[in-house]
This record gives structure tokens, C-alpha cells and sequence, in this order.
């Protein structure tokens, strides 16, 4: 939004700015912020930072925790909830003695890995696709304790028991559906509108296929770092707008038993000056050698690559066959089964792009940025061809094929623990650089925080298992 500090300054005295609030994101990928008073927005708060305790997000030890946020000034935006007027900032996070920049915060470590595909010679910018789904509900309790345990979803949008209300949205249902059966439209046009001003532009929104109210958003592709951003205002603006008219949103990739789950697609491709470096019109999806060695990369990591880009429990949920979501590392120009799908829609020159389909949005997007990105480059630079890798392409309905079939295709993993044990095992093509775009620091402390998910998860007692041995 602004160029310089005299510019951002000279907006908040002319819109009478009262607060000036600092956001930034934590390990796990949740925002947390700061305010301070529109006066203490001063040349020496952009030279010496605010300080908080960077041990308390996850991004550091306890023992070091001191560390200082600077306003990054282009991300600055109107935050359209406050009751005073409100300019908010995405901050850059510092060290606190030096002002070096921290290179454990996640969103540095995405603005470090651009820099080094810039590097590599590879590419000079890449341009990313996250899709937003998630669901819209009215009420939602859970609770867990020692003799009790369990969560109720109440939605006015659901064909089930006695709570829809007519015309209700059948199971599956919802896939573009138009009103009075989609009762969600003016949210997410409201939703869209704060986005718009906020300066994330939106590509379209419609309702998904989950009939009890889930929800897509949909922007442009933007550069790496851009889409972070973009991401951490959209699940702002959607939980707050909800909010506002009673509602709840969740981004939990299977919120509901036999529901759609929601997921996190991410298209990408990459660039050098105005050239797509994944278009050859002779390749396979219109994908040039490096292109397709780039899906290579994905494919190759992709075990380790979901212990970031999957990072919950609930990932696996809706990580199951039979379902859009893929369970399997192959690639397929169209279907929509494939780990990594060519879209057959994109075909001009600057459109030719890939879709890396597992993710969700429990990830850390800066993390999942980062990491897809140097997965793939790691593919480019070993000259991977995913044929020869065992990866497809395969453009049959694998769902239908026998067990033997699927046997040959190489699986992803099948739970959060199985994907963090791969990537401990496989993380090099995350550490690369001069200055490691991932230290091994912070990939042993995300393991070793989300196998304490994993477990925790494990050893409570699950309500269906009382319906099936309570009695034995």
C-alpha cells in the first residue's frame, strides 16, 4: 500500500488514523498482533522495531526469545473491524540486538526461498494459486475431559435431522449452487468486498460440494510471498465477517464424517523475465523439461513435503481413497485424483501451470510456499523426469482400477506421523543455501511440536470406540 514511510505517515494524519496495529505469524501459521497508538507511528519505530518474545509464537527458544517487529509498509491496509480507525502492517520480524533479520519466521523463510530460485538462475519470480475452501456454520462446541468427550456442528444449510431449513443443501450437493439453496452468497460477497479494498484481489467465490455451507475463494495468481499475505487475510476477513452475523468459519480439512473435506490447492508456476519456464508446446500439458522436472520434485519429496504442507491430524481425515483428494504421487493432465494436476483450461503461454493438490489449510502457508518451491527446484536442478521416476502421468480414474493396479502407483502418506517421519528423513532440499532457507533448528522443532499432536491425538479414547467395544 505505501512506498515509503513519509507516504504511510502523511495517510494516517489525512484519514485521521487513531491506531496502527502490527500483525505477524507464529510457527503454526496463526497471526497474532500488537497495537500501538497512531502517534508512536515514528521513523524510530521503522529503525528500532517493537519488541515481543518470539518464544512464546514458537519461532524461538526461551532462552533467546527477545526479538523486535518492523512494519513491512507495502502490506499495509485498512483493518475494516475495528471500532477507531485502524492502519494494520504484516511485520518483519528482527533480532532484537542486532536488527539482523530473523531467519526462523516463516515469513522470512518464504522471502528466502524466492531468493534463492533467483539465485539458482532458474527462474526471477514465481506465481502462486492457493484456492480457499472452508466451511460456514452456525454454531459450533467441543469439549474434552476425562469422562467426557465430542463437538456438535449446527448449521441451518445441512439436509440432516430436523435443523435444515428449506431448501436445504443435500450431501455433496454444492458444488456451485445457486441461491435460495445457497444462502451464503452475500457473505462471501461481503467477505470479497473487504478483501478487495484490503488490496487482495478475488479471481471468484462460489459454494463448494459440501452441502452444510463450505466455501470457495478463489484469487489471481501473485508472487510467493504476495499469497502469503493474501492467505493470512483471507482466513482474517472470513472468520470475522462470519463473526460478525453470528456465523463460524473453519479451514479444517475434514470438519465433517463423509462429507468434502477442504483442501488447499496450490497452482504454480515460475518465470524468468516474461518467459514461462514451464511452457513448451511440444510438451506433455504443454510442460517443458524443466517443468515437468519441477512436478518431479514435488512428487519426489512429497512424503516430507506433506509433514509441512498437511501438518495436522485432521489432514488425514481427508487424505482417503475414493475421494477428489489425492492419495497417490502421480500426475495427470486433468484429473483431479492426481497429486499434481495440469489444468487443461490453462494453455496459453503465460497460463501454463501446475497444481500441487494434498495441501490444507492447517499449514503454515509461508512454510508450504517455501518449501513446494524448493522442492520443486531440487527436481530441476537433478533433471527429474517423472516418467522415468515412476510418477505417470496417469489419466484414468485410478479408483476403478484393482488393488494390484494401485499397488504400482507410490502412496503418500497415510497419517501426520508417517509424513513427519519423512521428512525428518528427507529435508535436505529444504536446508539449501549460502544461509540454509530452512535451518535444521526449526524443521527438528516443528517435528518434534507436531508428533506431540500426533500423540496426544492417539491416546485419547475416540466417541466411536465406545459405540464399537464398549460392550465386548
Amino acid at each position: 500500500m505505501f512506498s515509503s514511510f513519509e507516504e504511510a505517515h502523511r495517510f494516517v494524519q489525512e484519514q485521521d488514523v487513531q491506531m496502527v496495529d502490527l500483525k505477524f505469524t507464529d510457527l503454526w501459521g496463526r497471526w497474532h498482533h500488537l497495537t500501538i497508538p497512531a502517534g508512536q507511528f515514528t521513523p524510530a519505530l521503522m529503525e528500532n522495531g517493537v519488541g515481543f518474545d518470539g518464544s512464546a509464537v514458537g519461532i524461538k527458544s526461551v532462552k533467546a526469545g527477545d526479538m523486535v517487529l518492523v512494519p513491512d509498509l507495502g502490506t499495509g491496509f485498512v483493518d475494516p473491524f475495528w471500532e477507531v480507525t485502524t492502519l494494520s502492517f504484516i511485520c518483519t520480524t528482527l533480532e532484537a540486538d542486532t536488527k539482523a533479520i530473523f531467519g526462523n519466521d516463516p515469513r522470512n523463510i518464504a522471502i528466502q526461498a524466492e531468493a534463492y530460485m533467483c539465485q539458482t538462475g532458474i527462474a526471477d519470480r514465481s506465481l502462486w494459486g492457493p484456492e480457499f475452501e472452508f466451511y460456514v456454520f452456525d454454531y459450533v462446541s467441543y469439549e474434552y475431559g476425562v469422562d467426557r468427550c465430542g463437538y456438535v456442528i449446527e448449521t441451518s444449510h445441512a439436509d440432516w435431522g430436523q435443523g435444515g431449513e428449506a431448501p436445504a443443501m443435500p450431501l455433496h450437493g454444492g458444488y456451485h449452487a445457486i441461491p435460495p439453496v445457497d444462502k451464503l452468497y452475500n457473505l462471501r460477497t461481503e467477505i470479497t468486498m473487504h478483501l478487495q479494498r484490503m488490496g487482495v484481489p478475488v479471481k471468484y467465490h462460489h459454494h463448494e460440494v459440501g452441502g452444510p455451507g463450505q466455501c470457495e475463494i478463489e484469487t489471481p495468481l501473485m508472487g510467493l510471498v504476495e499469497a502469503g499475505d493474501a492467505t493470512m487475510k483471507i482466513k482474517y476477513v472470513t472468520k470475522m465477517v462470519a463473526q460478525a452475523h453470528g456465523l463460524t468459519v473453519t479451514f479444517m480439512p475434514k470438519p465433517l464424517y463423509t462429507e468434502a473435506g477442504s483442501g488447499m490447492h496450490f497452482h504454480q508456476h515460475l518465470f524468468k523475465g516474461e518467459e514461462n519456464v514451464f511452457y513448451d508446446p511440444q510438451g506433455y500439458g504443454l510442460h517443458s523439461a524443466a517443468g515437468l522436472a519441477y512436478i518431479s520434485g514435488l512428487l519426489l519429496h512429497g512424503p516430507a513435503l506433506l509433514g509441512i504442507t498437511n501438518p495436522s491430524t485432521n489432514s488425514y481425515r481427508r487424505l482417503v481413497p475414493g475421494y477428489e483428494a489425492p492419495v497417490n504421487a502421480f500426475f495427470s493432465l486433468g484429473n483431479r485424483s492426481a497429486a499434481v494436476r495440469i489444468p487443461r483450461y490453462a494453455t496459453r503461454p503465460d497460463k501454463v501451470r501446475m497444481e500441487f493438490r494434498p495441501p490444507d489449510g492447517t499449514c503454515n502457508v509461508y512454510l508450504a510456499l517455501a518449501a513446494q518451491l524448493l522442492a520443486g527446484i531440487d527436481g530441476i536442478q537433478r533433471q527429474l523426469d517423472p516418467v522415468v521416476e515412476g510418477f505417470g502421468p496417469i489419466d484414468a480414474d485410478i479408483f476403478a482400477w484393482s488393488t494390484e493396479q494401485r499397488a504400482q502407483i507410490k502412496p503418500l502418506p497415510t497419517s501426520l506421523r508417517e509424513a513427519l517421519e519423512a521428512l525428518h528423513v528427507d529435508h535436505d532440499f529444504m536446508t539449501v543455501g549460502e544461509e540454509a532457507v530452512f535451518s535444521d533448528d526449526l524443521i527438528e522443532r516443528w517435528i518434534a511440536s507436531k508428533m506431540e499432536e500426533d500423540a496426544a491425538v492417539r491416546v485419547r479414547p475416540h466417541p466411536y470406540e465406545m459405540k464399537l467395544y464398549y460392550n465386548v
